[in-house]
């Protein structure tokens, strides 16, 4: 689940999106401090909560890490304002260590490889660009669903014809201070727990 919040940039607000939607199609509802935005079709696209630090404590600029704890208080809130719906939020961690098990060039692409990483509760292909990447690599891997520091959602996709779900990164694409000018991974140490949460 992605939450952002820049008091400074758009006020007081917290932005709950699940899926994009065309701004002439859709639809909001107000509950008190509570929105509802749905699509043309009732499809739920988000929420916005205003007010929200009267809700919770959020000392995040940007993107919002919520836990099972801040999601209470997001229901509440919403209950608080007469909005009873309920979210159903997937709060796993988005950027994990991945172990790369096989790394394949693309059959369309001089400059991609594909590659099967497991990620602890499963595997994944993902089309790669790194000239470093390979097999018998500890990785970190933005999953689908994540939202890099640029803002880049990570959404599955099709590269070249194959399809590719989530995405190795580079330290400077995880805006780590200090990231390498040169292009590629980061290959982590071989310590690293394959399926473990990346905190960066």
């Amino acid at each position: 689940m992605n939450a952002f919040y820049n008091n400074e940039g758009i006020g007081d607000v917290l932005m709950i999106p699940f899926k994009d939607g065309n701004r002439y199609e859709i639809k909001t509802e107000t509950f008190g401090d509570a929105v509802k935005i749905t699509g043309l079709n009732g499809e739920i696209l988000g929420y916005n909560l205003f007010n929200a630090s009267k809700y919770l404590e959020l000392k995040e600029k940007g993107k919002v890490s919520v836990d099972e704890d801040k999601l209470a208080k997001i229901q509440k809130a919403f209950k608080d304002n007469g909005l009873n719906d309920e979210i159903e939020a997937d709060l796993s961690p988005k950027f994990v260590v991945g172990y790369v098990k096989e790394k394949k060039p693309h059959e369309n692409a001089d400059k991609l490889s594909v590659c099967q990483v497991d990620l602890g509760s499963e595997t994944v292909q993902i089309v790669c660009g790194a000239p470093n990447v390979d097999a018998g690599q500890k990785v970190v891997v933005a999953k689908v669903g994540a939202v890099m520091p640029s803002g880049l959602v990570i959404k599955a996709a099709e590269l070249r014809g194959l399809p590719s779900h989530g995405m190795i990164c580079s330290q400077k694409e995880l805006g780590m201070k200090d990231a390498p000018k040169e292009k590629g991974i980061y290959v982590l140490d071989d310590t690293a727990e394959t399926g473990s949460a990346f905190e960066f």
